[in-house]
């Protein structure tokens, strides 16, 4: 079938920029990721539970994969611990946290007054 003059089709594109804005996101992103995750074998890890947990739920998961808590943050379900050496990253995942972190790199989320007296994440 001939097309009728003047019967353009309209089509939608995206804007030349979206595409550059979107690799520079996820450049980000994978860049704060590999400098904010924990080393292996590392003695102190910050490590975060889903958000919708409760305190009492990441401390319960904590403790059940065999980690001490050394101090708490401003989010109640981002927790530095000290992991089991045997396997301690592994049953932390298994008790359901999402991330590991260095806790340096997340110092700025720590309260002044949240230490639990069990040690600190800064060596004096």
């Amino acid at each position: 079938m001939p097309m009728e003059p003047g019967g353009i089709i309209p089509t939608t594109r995206w804007p030349a920029w979206l595409g550059a804005a979107a690799l520079l996101i996820t450049s980000w992103i994978v860049l704060a990721a590999m400098s904010l995750q924990a080393r292996a074998g590392a003695e102190l890890v910050a490590i975060a539970f889903p958000p919708w947990w409760k305190a009492e739920r990441a401390f319960q998961a904590t403790a059940s994969a065999n980690a001490s808590i050394v101090r708490m943050t401003a989010v109640p379900t981002v927790l530095v611990v000290r992991p089991d050496r045997d396997d301690g990253l592994r049953r932390l995942y298994a008790a359901g946290a999402w991330l590991t972190l260095d806790p340096q790199a997340i110092a700025a989320c720590f309260k002044a007054n949240d230490d639990l007296g069990a040690g600190d994440v800064r060596r004096q």
